[in-house]
């Protein structure tokens, strides 16, 4: 088993990946503990993952910003890449989520993350598999975006694309390969949220294909009466999870600042609502009945 890539001592398995494996290591020259990630031995020879592989690695390296995991170092070892980062000890969101966070830490947790992803979009770039175990717990509480393995940047994101991500997060549109923009980040920013506060996502996506026939008008379950917050919160989050990217928060960041207000217990001003069909008819109705009762209401303080 691999212990040591140069002056890097490989010290225990953090996580595995479908393409890459990261371990928790040692710097023996500047004797700090690092990240290390290694391309799996099984895709060395995947020309085009090689090349994702090495792209997350650049583009980790080119945003610097204390909410973005930072890349240290690059290199080969035994024909296979691997990228040396800023080692996070707090953990993930995932961890969090398991340990049962208070409502308290749920919403503070759900914000930092959204401001950690709104960093990414301020850069150009679109993470595209925002979950609880690509987002990391720093010094501080502060949550830190990791592994844009399927990051794209923004300004190419707009076309078709492959579709990626994971199905619980994963916003309808992508699951499509249709256009995708900062939205889809939101969508999954609410599924993390949701999660935070519930234990579990909002959905049930074991079927991909369900995401494709999930009704325009769904809303996940209610979670404000269970944590003791005003119903906003059930906006908020219906907000960020709604099937039409239109109807989602415009960013990330705009959705921090909705979760805060709810923390706050301040009135969220911010979120958009969803939208609902009202009906030509309907809309006649309703008119009709408001000027019935505003003359009324005339009568009653003329007489």
């Amino acid at each position: 088993m691999m212990r040591h890539i140069g002056r890097y001592r490989l010290d225990a398995v953090e996580g595995v990946g479908a393409f890459a494996t990261v371990w928790r290591g040692f710097d023996t020259e500047l004797e700090i503990r690092v990240a290390v990630k290694v391309l799996a031995e099984n895709w060395a020879h995947h020309a085009d993952v090689r090349e994702r592989f090495l792209a997350e690695a650049r583009l980790l390296r080119r945003i610097h910003d204390p909410r973005v995991v930072r890349v240290h170092d690059i290199g080969m070892h035994e024909d296979r890449p691997f990228f040396v980062m800023d080692f996070v000890p707090g953990g993930t969101i995932a961890d969090r989520v398991k340990a049962k966070a208070t409502t308290a830490e749920a919403l503070r947790l759900a914000a930092e993350s959204a401001r950690a992803v709104q960093v990414l979009h301020d850069a150009g770039v679109l993470h595209r598999d925002v979950k609880p175990t690509n987002l990391l717990v720093g010094e501080g509480e502060r949550v830190l975006v990791a592994d844009l393995g399927s990051a794209k940047r923004l300004a190419e994101a707009s076309g078709v694309t492959v579709t990626t991500g994971t199905p619980a997060y994963m916003a309808p549109e992508q699951a499509r390969g249709a256009p995708v923009d900062a939205r889809s980040d939101v969508y999954s920013l609410g599924a993390v949220a949701y999660e935070l506060l519930a234990g579990h996502p909002p959905y049930d996506a074991g079927d991909p294909r369900s995401l494709l026939t999930r009704p325009v008008d769904s809303r996940p379950a209610a979670l404000a009466r269970a944590h003791q917050l005003p119903r906003t919160l059930d906006h908020v989050l219906a907000s960020a999870l709604a099937t039409r990217p239109a109807d989602r928060p415009a960013s990330a960041g705009e959705l921090a600042d909705a979760l805060e207000q709810v923390a706050g217990g301040t009135k969220v001003r911010t979120v958009r609502r969803i939208r609902r069909e009202v009906s030509p008819a309907l809309a006649l109705t309703l008119a009709m009945l408001a000027f019935a009762l505003s003359a009324a209401v005339t009568w009653y303080q003329i007489r």
